[in-house]
């Protein structure tokens, strides 16, 4: 890619030898596949707040109903209201990243699962980092995840996806925001969002339907509220079917019986998941190249992101 989409990471997933104990937890799927995509932005919250390297350990504490970021072995060693002044200050100013990866059980990157101590000691999977808990607030429309959920191919593609969506709506915001500008976004959108969430998509629909110059701005904040919300709904095998049922009718008049029994065996296949996603898609652009139709070029949903990325192979 040209321009490189800027996402920010903790340091530590860069190689950055920021953890408490000297070390990093360098992950190879952002260093060496998702790079050559996006231009990664480190930042570590722990150090931020001058926490030296190495250093003891820290946890996530509940005192009375309130939630502490305390040094492991001596709670007297109180960075919460420092992790929160840091983190929201630089939560805040994050208007040109389009995704956020985090460092996973960190007590102040991890966004979930994260052990959260009692009086006694005792740990329960159920806290959320600190920095995660500020990044998240200041950025409900980021797309934001942990590096390993990753791993989980379903989990990827949605993020990914999600992050080049969300960037092609800041590049809108930026280069083109206007009633069409709006409207050119949700065009090329619309298969993508039917099959992440279909009432979400009329439900959109309808909102763009009514954007004048008057109302834009609303317009648009409602617009992008109810679109993040629909990407973080999964896709599933039959509302992809669903939309490969749609736009093999934009060529059904070109196609004769053998290709449609082609096309339709293989939604077949893969609702009951002997094929991946990528087998009927291939199959739809092969006809698609030979019988070419606008309305369809104006769709991303077959092409949401870098084929290389092999993300449809695997869901």
């Amino acid at each position: 890619m040209k321009n490189k989409i800027i996402i920010g990471t903790s340091s530590c997933l860069m190689g950055s030898p920021v953890r408490h104990d000297g070390s990093h937890k360098r992950d190879r799927f952002l260093t060496d596949v998702l790079s050559e995509y996006f231009d990664f932005q480190p930042f570590c919250p722990e150090t931020s707040i001058g926490l030296g390297i190495p250093r003891p350990a820290i946890r996530l504490v509940k005192q009375n109903d309130a939630i502490r970021l305390v040094e492991s072995g001596n709670i007297e060693n109180d960075y919460t209201d420092s992790m929160k002044q840091v983190s929201a200050s630089y939560s805040s100013g994050l208007n040109q990243l389009s995704g956020y990866i985090l460092k996973s059980k960190s007590p102040s990157c991890g966004m979930e699962r994260v052990s959260l101590y009692n009086a006694k000691g005792h740990a329960e999977k159920k806290g959320i980092g600190l920095f995660a808990y500020e990044l998240i607030k200041a950025n409900p429309h980021l797309p934001v995840e942990e590096e390993g959920r990753l791993h989980d191919a379903r989990i990827r593609e949605n993020f990914i996806e999600r992050v080049f969506a969300y960037h092609r709506w800041r590049e809108m915001i930026i280069n083109d925001y206007s009633v069409n500008g709006l409207m050119n976004f949700h065009k090329q959108h619309k298969f993508i969002l039917l099959a992440h969430n279909e009432s979400i998509y009329r439900k959109v629909g309808k909102l763009v339907a009514q954007a004048n110059s008057e109302n834009l701005d609303s317009t648009a904040g409602a617009y992008i509220d109810s679109f993040t919300e629909a990407m973080k709904h999964f896709a599933t095998r039959k509302r992809h079917v669903n939309v490969l049922q749609h736009c093999m009718g934009y060529i059904k008049q070109q196609l004769d019986s053998d290709d449609k029994s082609e096309l339709l065996g293989l939604f077949e296949k893969y609702v009951r998941g002997e094929v991946p996603l990528i087998v009927p898609i291939t199959l739809l652009k092969h006809h698609f190249r030979k019988n070419p139709d606008e309305y369809i070029l104006e769709q991303l949903y077959m092409n949401p992101y870098p084929e290389e990325l092999m993300l449809r192979n695997h869901v």
